[in-house]
């Protein structure tokens, strides 16, 4: 997974000449203790730089210009420490392509009420040095993230350091690539979608390669290779009897090791961080990828089933977002319904490829038939996820646009054994309850595919989506279906 503290944001206050070299002067020592502070608090993951007080046009220009071109820069936080013309800024803005965070603050947290005097006025201008600076930008239409308080407020530090890692992540997306091995299931609608568009909007380029080629480099794998990876297995997992060395399905072990190592390679050795694949089409496989998408998600790589290269994709985003969290991120389904009036409950799940990241307590490997793609029995990871809030995200093509859809959800304690049910499971209540959560997801197009994470939460996907300017649907505690189905309507006439 990606070490977050390689990327900067870089902290950058306006000024002007107007008021000497000496407030100044003391306005540079102010931003510098400030982005000092926010380069060792605990909750901003990320480098925090220093940039030195832009005064001039041609000194914001030049700053935004080296912004854009810097391979470390995923971000800026801009902040008035006194009043700072916005006409400077409109030259600058216009060509920043880098997210921004405006931080309104002031570096005193307190009116010093019997010393304030106009020297003290003039130095501290946030109050209405922020507001010339916001108005700007909302006459240029930027999208921004905005953040009020003092810097020193721990809820101001986690506010920042959850849009750092955002900022990251669509950095991250800008220059994704997946990798489709085979094509969309067959006669599926919200699995597709307008890959051009994707790549306009997002930068995430999705290319497929014929289950041939990876097929090529599984058969390079060498038994040396599968011998410890196998090993690694069972020192890592409970392998079911059958599985263990001189057991009656080892050989399958063996074979979806070989699997895993072969699309690891191909996956590095492409440069590619999210892929899919489709049980339709596995010609010269033994088994569909089980247990290898799974291990492989947990390594940070994005994956979804049956060609689903947008759910794929998010599953990498909000890995990336989630870098050093505790809990996890996991493609996932909406698989059937537990209608109970008491407990009303959604069992969300997949064929095989569910994350181990999201697994309460040491996930049990095991090898059963599978149903469908007619192929040999897959090896895949068997765990249930624990209780506590998540969300679910889906990414969907509309035809003019994309939306962002989310879902929070509370998860429940799987309690029953499922004996017959070998897979990976989760269980919840869509928020605000089961039929309205599950209407306003049908009414807004959201897809069966999903992530599921446990680490983030909706004002993480939100400012995601302010990053791109796309469309955000949000199913939350508060939902009130008429009023959704009025939201709906607005953003058609919006984005018309």
């Amino acid at each position: 997974m990606l070490d977050l503290n390689q990327f900067e944001i870089w902290f950058v206050t306006g000024s002007q000449h107007l008021y000497g070299e000496e407030t100044l002067r003391q306005v540079a020592e102010h931003s510098t203790i400030i982005a000092d502070a926010f380069a060792t608090a605990a909750q901003i993951p990320v480098r925090v730089v220093f940039k030195p007080v832009v005064k001039t046009p041609d000194e914001i220009y030049a700053l935004c210009q080296e912004a854009n071109v810097s391979p470390e820069c995923v971000g800026v936080i801009t902040w008035m420490h006194t009043f700072s013309p916005a006409k400077m800024w409109i030259r600058g803005l216009t060509v920043l392509k880098k997210p921004i965070l405006h931080l309104h603050t002031q570096f005193n947290r307190d009116i010093p009420w019997d010393d304030i005097d106009m020297d003290f006025m003039n130095l501290n201008q946030s109050a209405h040095g922020d507001r010339e600076f916001g108005f700007m930008m909302s006459r240029m239409r930027l999208n921004r993230k905005v953040v009020v308080g003092h810097w020193q407020q721990p809820d101001v530090l986690e506010t920042i350091g959850l849009w750092t890692r955002v900022a990251v992540a669509a950095h991250d997306m800008k220059t994704m690539k997946v990798v489709r091995f085979g094509d969309n299931m067959r006669q599926v609608a919200v699995t597709d979608g307008d890959k051009v568009a994707a790549e306009m909007t997002f930068g995430v380029s999705v290319n497929t390669h014929g289950i041939g080629d990876l097929v090529a480099v599984v058969n390079q794998v060498t038994d040396t290779e599968v011998d410890r990876l196998v090993q690694e297995y069972a020192d890592t997992y409970t392998l079911m009897d059958s599985l263990r060395k001189g057991g009656a399905q080892h050989n399958s072990l063996r074979e979806a090791a070989k699997i895993e190592i072969g699309l690891r390679a191909f996956l590095q050795d492409g440069n590619f961080s999210a892929f899919s694949d489709t049980f339709e089409d596995l010609h010269g496989m033994a088994q569909l990828p089980g247990i290898g998408a799974q291990r492989l998600m947990a390594d940070g790589y994005g994956f979804a089933g049956e060609g689903d290269w947008k759910t794929a994709a998010m599953v990498r985003t909000l890995k990336v977002m989630a870098a050093g969290l505790p809990g996890g991120n996991s493609f996932m389904e909406d698989y059937t319904y537990h209608f109970n009036p008491a407990s009303p409950l959604v069992l969300g799940s997949h064929m095989l490829e569910i994350c181990p990241t999201i697994a309460a307590g040491k996930p049990s490997c095991e090898v059963h038939p599978l149903g469908i793609g007619g192929k040999a029995d897959p090896v895949r990871l068997v765990f249930n996820a624990p209780a506590g809030p998540a969300i679910n995200v889906s990414l969907i093509d509309m035809g003019n646009r994309f939306r962002l859809l989310v879902n929070e959800v509370e998860a429940v304690e799987v309690t029953e054994a499922l004996p017959k049910l070998p897979v990976a499971r989760a269980l919840w209540k869509p928020m605000p309850d089961m039929a309205t959560g599950c209407a306003a997801w049908i009414l807004a197009g959201g897809a069966h595919h999903t992530v599921y994470s446990q680490n983030l939460t909706t004002e993480s996907i939100e400012d995601f989506a302010e990053i791109f300017g796309v469309e955000l649907v949000v199913i939350d505690k508060n939902t009130n279906l008429r009023q959704l189905k009025n939201e709906l309507r607005w953003s058609e006439a919006a984005y018309r």
